[in-house]
């Protein structure tokens, strides 16, 4: 990132004027504009900074492990995504078996031998609370 930011600073500084004068105090000033009294124009020349090859191999190990970072929160960002839309569904077949429950005048199950079993009217009751407490604990 530093290095970014000075190879983006080079070109500025290759173009710049810069100016250096004393003061009355004797102190050493620099400017991009000249002073009104004795100033002179300096030449800046960017520094080329070479790299060891521990740097180099720092800076690649440093680049894997952010790039294992982006990858490692893209798939939990994937997986989050799944479970949203997994609770989604699972919310709406609870909401719709509440709503047919509350509307049906008599529910019932198939029973193994194939006939009905109808539900009684505090089994009913029973089967709207648990579907109401399932509801507000998965999809509030």
């Amino acid at each position: 990132m530093r290095l970014l930011f000075c190879l983006l600073l080079v070109p500025g500084l290759a173009t710049a004027e810069i100016y250096r004068w004393t003061d009355a105090s004797g102190q050493v000033h620099f400017d991009q504009r000249p002073a009104a009294s004795g100033a002179e124009q300096v030449e800046v020349r960017p520094q080329v900074v070479e790299r060891d090859q521990l740097t180099r191999e720092r800076e690649e190990r440093t680049s894997r492990f952010y790039q294992a970072r982006r990858e490692e929160q893209a798939q939990a960002m994937a997986a989050a995504a799944q479970q949203q839309a997994e609770r989604e569904t699972e919310c709406r077949k609870l909401r719709s078996m509440l709503a047919d429950i509350a509307e049906g005048p008599t529910y019932y199950q198939p029973a193994a031998d194939g006939q009905r079993k109808y539900y009684s009217d505090e089994e009913l009751d029973t089967a709207r609370r648990q579907l109401r407490d399932r509801v507000s604990e998965r999809c509030s």
